[in-house]
């Protein structure tokens, strides 16, 4: 009597998983695969953002009103900052809705590997599938504070404020692409590298604040000394936030050099963060 393998000899499989990997096979295929698990954590994350709090989703309004407000009077009526003629109160929101989508994709997309250990220690998918989920779960929240930058655009050029909107607004979504890919690349590097090295994740929160005074969220490019601007335009977000400032409000200017430069710079971070991303998944666990 013979026994039988419970495994037939044509049985074929609908999954391998191999431990070694090429340095370019980025495995994007097994992220679109998962894109129905990336939706899953979306809703977990937007859900969960203010579960149990007294206000709910108005602090996806209430924190840029804030920091609007809190600009507005330290730089705009107590240093007494320019604006490049714009309202105060505008200017400062155009810039804190646009920086806080970029900051939180960054900030939350560093601490994946550490927050998501005891996950990806139970059961396998695309670890990608975590950041890219954060990028949409933030964009939620950037289409809720756009709509309310919006509404006060409309409250001050009724009031007879003036704006210039043009045509150049069409580059929105190609401005929040880059926003998300800067994000999620630099996020992932750091993500992969606080591993190891844990310190990072207390100089994340502190590196984006300093990131924000070399970007024109508060001083118009303009209002830098001239020998300063080339450092202040070799950061990427630069081109990102003059080009909506002026796209929406009229001051400023969009450079499409510098946004090309911005675009170039996001592809190559992009593609690093993959790389290390996909190389540290491997044995991080060890590690973590």
């Amino acid at each position: 009597m013979t026994s039988q393998n419970p495994a037939a000899p044509n049985e074929t499989w609908t999954k391998i998983i191999r431990p070694k990997r090429g340095f370019l096979d980025l495995r994007l295929r097994e992220l679109w695969r998962a894109r129905d698990l990336v939706l899953l954590f979306v809703k977990r994350d937007f859900v969960s953002a203010y579960k149990q709090t007294l206000l709910g989703p108005l602090w996806f309004l209430i924190q840029p009103l804030l920091t609007t407000i809190i600009f507005t009077v330290i730089f705009g009526n107590v240093a007494k900052l320019p604006t490049d003629g714009l309202p105060q109160f505008l200017f400062y929101m155009s810039g804190t809705v646009i920086w806080s989508y970029f900051a939180s994709c960054l900030t939350k997309t560093s601490d994946t590997f550490i927050n998501n250990a005891n996950l990806f220690g139970k059961v396998y998918f695309s670890r990608l599938a975590v950041p890219v989920s954060i990028l949409i779960s933030n964009l939620i929240t950037f289409s809720i504070q756009f709509a309310f930058f919006l509404a006060f655009m409309g409250y001050f050029a009724l009031s007879g404020s003036q704006l210039h909107p043009n045509a150049w607004m069409l580059l929105t979504p190609l401005l929040v692409l880059l926003m998300a890919g800067l994000g999620l690349g630099l996020g992932i590097i750091i993500s992969s590298l606080t591993t190891k090295y844990r310190d990072l994740r207390f100089l994340v929160q502190f590196g984006v604040q300093l990131l924000m005074y070399a970007t024109p969220v508060i001083l118009p490019i303009s209002s830098f000394p001239q020998r300063f601007q080339w450092l202040i335009m070799a950061n990427p977000m630069t081109p990102i936030v003059e080009s909506f400032r002026y796209a929406f409000l009229g001051a400023g200017e969009v450079n499409l050099p510098n946004l090309a430069y911005s675009f170039g710079f996001m592809l190559v971070v992009l593609f690093i963060g993959i790389v290390i991303f996909n190389r540290v998944e491997a044995t991080f666990m060890d590690t973590v």
